[in-house]
């Protein structure tokens, strides 16, 4: 095996651990939810508004962490959005009162922001156009373990240990992953080869791509970037629920016992072969009907199906159905959210980090709304199920955006190049 290549699956074993972690930083305060508003004192409005606090920081501070990954390198970048967020995931067990709640779980979310941004440049960076949205889905993969396992951690450490160890557990893990990624990644292919230089390895003819600001007029006048926006505000909607509002849907909606909370894992293994088989799935229909029909046709397909998913899921009482259609609504949307950061680097090519800071940060404006009105909804309702209405219907305006992505247009000046260009090996398979 080739250095580079070993490189490339160092590369994906680190960002899958990062994906990882991520989800269960986040996911832990959902698992958590029930326990943390019995003891703080918290009622549906103000559980909204703590979820909704980190998704307002997260979006905020979106676009300005991916143009600095852009702009300094997504090695130093990610190290210390990662160092942050686990400090601040530390803090949050700490924890006595709302307000205080507030303040950390904003600066968490301002700490955090820009992970798939920077992560989006590595990929832009290492690895070759045909592999962006499968190695885009194999990373999502890896958020979707993350939420998967969070459960079967963090129930037996509350129910052995109180809320709180969790937080502190999950901290530490973050603060050891941002130390290996600073000692071993670096930016481009080209600077690994480099150090590998100065170790006693031969060096390698490399080229530096030039430094390109953000399009923002183009983007502005571009369709596809306005509806990419558009449809992730909606998408974005509906996921957020599943880190911040679905546990607690389930013990107050459904019946759930905090045991029978294990079965929650079950969205989260089918949302991880969903982006791994969504992303590779884009991929192959980007190379048999091109760009522009490939990425679109399952973007919108399984954003309708999770529309219905998501009506099934409320018209049923039974608890384990509940959570099977729910499973099936976050496995579609997860689908196609591969394709829709392929589409990110279709078009923005060596702006990944800031066009897909653009993107995410629509995104999370749909994740606020849906933090914070799903508690008003519920306040005003008295139902849980009562939410599942304006997200089924965001999520069939989503599936009809997706009718106008261009993914074959890229942004900015004509024969500006899709990636660096450096002197690296064709990247070969990823087994």
């Amino acid at each position: 095996m080739s250095s580079a290549a070993g490189d490339r699956r160092g590369v994906i074993g680190l960002l899958v651990l990062l994906f990882a972690i991520t989800y269960l930083d986040r996911v832990c305060i959902s698992v958590a939810g029930p326990r943390m508003q019995a003891e703080l004192g918290i009622d549906p409005i103000g559980w909204g508004w703590v979820t909704g606090i980190f998704t307002l920081a997260y979006c905020v501070f979106e676009i300005p962490t991916g143009t600095m990954g852009d702009r300094l390198g997504p090695r130093l970048v990610l190290t210390r959005i990662v160092g942050w967020w686990s400090l601040f995931t530390i803090l949050t067990g700490t924890v006595t009162g709302f307000l205080p709640l507030l303040a950390i779980r904003f600066l968490f979310g301002a700490g955090e922001a820009g992970a798939f941004p920077n992560a989006s440049i590595v990929v832009a960076r290492w690895f070759p156009p045909a592999q962006r949205a499968t190695i885009s889905g194999v990373n999502l993969m890896a958020s979707q373990v993350g939420g998967a396992i969070a459960p079967l951690l963090v129930l037996p450490i509350q129910m052995r240990y109180g809320w709180r160890m969790s937080f502190y557990v999950f901290g530490v893990a973050g603060i050891v992953w941002a130390a290996v990624w600073y000692v071993w990644f670096r930016d481009s292919p080209d600077e690994k080869q480099r150090q590998r230089a100065r170790e006693g390895t031969a060096a390698v003819d490399v080229r530096q791509a030039p430094d390109h600001a953000f399009p923002w007029g183009a983007a502005a006048r571009s369709q596809t970037v306005w509806a990419l926006m558009g449809l992730a505000f909606c998408y974005v909607y509906v996921y957020t629920f599943f880190q911040t509002w679905f546990h607690t849907f389930l013990v107050h909606g459904r019946g759930f016992s905090e045991a029978g909370l294990v079965l929650s894992a079950l969205p989260y293994v089918v949302a991880a072969f969903a982006n791994l088989g969504g992303g590779a799935a884009s991929d192959a229909l980007v190379r048999r009907l091109g760009r522009k029909r490939g990425r679109r046709l399952i973007g919108a397909a399984a954003l309708t199906a999770a529309a219905l998913f998501t009506i099934a899921a409320m018209l049923t009482q039974h608890p384990v159905l509940t959570v099977v259609f729910l499973a099936l609504t976050y496995g579609a949307i997860t689908f196609q959210q591969s394709g829709a950061f392929g589409v990110c680097l279709d078009i923005g090519g060596v702006r990944a980090g800031a066009t897909v800071g653009l993107m995410n940060m629509i995104a999370q404006v749909g994740g606020l709304a849906g933090s914070v009105l799903y508690g008003y909804i519920v306040d005003r309702s008295g139902s849980y199920n009562a939410p599942f209405v304006p997200m089924a219907a965001l999520l069939f305006i989503g599936a009809m955006l997706w009718l106008r992505v261009d993914a074959s247009r890229t942004l900015g000046d004509v024969g500006a190049p899709l990636l660096p260009v450096v002197a690296m090996p064709a990247a070969g398979p990823l087994s």
